[in-house]
């Protein structure tokens, strides 16, 4: 295996790959495109590519369910980075073209609630057909099978398309937040500005149960900043949690709710710890800044005067 190759969700000319591209070491690695999210992670899983980037969420639509199902089961993995990339989209078609010979239009379905109500204007009476991705919409308006695809519009050079519409958005400030995700290994180093991912199951149905778990977090001040239920697939009613969360694992509140988590939990998946990107427009990223009581120094102080009590020095 090349040990410098990184997979996406492709084909070429995705957002995901644009996404892939704004970092840094993208430029000094082979990037591969995959078929579908499933596809780029299990190539990671194989250890035929270091790490992938797919999509998490989008600020209009919501997570990316496929990615969220796909990290919570299977061999482990690990999310390193995160990526925040704007939305705008192009419609493509092929040349020759007008706006009023479209009848049927693609893009990932994630595409289609950011470009509703100009579809609604514009395209009232167009069929709209889900691809698995809006590169792929655009490939196979190359090949004859949709005449109009949603896509970034650096796609429609890749495709031989021509752009009838730019810019097109329901939503101008629509961002989509990309992960960059590798196989189980130490997390990156805290940089005061963290995210931390996880899985948690559900050990019986019961009044509460989801409070258990939300009070891990609460009563050690960390602050939640996703938490989305997902059926296991094995039964109507049984389900588990997807959580994002401001701070790292070396860090003392972010430890004990994860143990805590592990105690009332039949399964807790740690999905990383990692650098918080900078939100688009943004100079920086805003640090993490711990209540009272929840800092470090004050988790410190509490085990010495634990200690002291065992002693029987305090």
């Amino acid at each position: 295996m090349d040990a410098s190759r990184y997979t996406y969700l492709g084909p070429e000319g995705t957002f995901t790959e644009a996404a892939l591209r704004t970092l840094p070491e993208a430029a000094t690695r082979v990037l591969v495109p995959a078929v579908s999210v499933p596809a780029a992670l299990d190539a990671v899983r194989r250890r035929e590519a270091d790490a992938a980037m797919v999509p998490m969420e989008n600020s209009v639509e919501g997570s990316v369910p496929v990615t969220l199902d796909e990290l919570a089961t299977g061999e482990p993995l690990m999310i390193v980075r995160e990526v925040f990339l704007p939305i705008s989209f192009a419609l493509m078609a092929r040349p020759g073209t007008t706006l009023a010979d479209v009848k049927s239009v693609t893009g990932h379905p994630h595409a289609q609630p950011q470009v509703r109500r100009w579809l609604a204007a514009n395209l009232p009476d167009a069929v709209w057909e889900s691809a698995a991705s809006n590169a792929d919409g655009a490939r196979q308006v190359r090949d004859g099978r949709f005449d109009a695809a949603f896509a970034g519009e650096f796609a429609a050079a890749q495709y031989g398309l021509a752009v009838l519409e730019r810019d097109v958005r329901d939503v101008e400030s629509a961002v989509t937040r990309f992960v960059l995700v590798g196989r189980p290994s130490r997390p990156p180093a805290p940089t005061g500005a963290d995210r931390t991912s996880l899985v948690a199951y559900l050990k019986a149905d019961h009044p509460g149960a989801l409070l258990e778990m939300l009070q891990e977090f609460a009563v050690r001040g960390v602050n939640m900043t996703r938490i989305e239920s997902r059926p296991t697939g094995d039964r109507l009613g049984r389900y588990f949690f997807s959580i994002d969360c401001d701070g790292h694992v070396s860090e003392a509140r972010i430890a004990e709710a994860m143990m805590g988590l592990h105690r009332v939990c039949p399964e807790v998946r740690f999905l990383g710890s990692y650098p918080r990107a900078a939100f688009p427009g943004a100079a920086t990223v805003v640090t993490d800044a711990p209540r009272p009581g929840t800092t470090e120094a004050d988790f410190a102080a509490a085990a010495t005067w634990l200690t002291r009590c065992l002693d029987g020095s305090f």
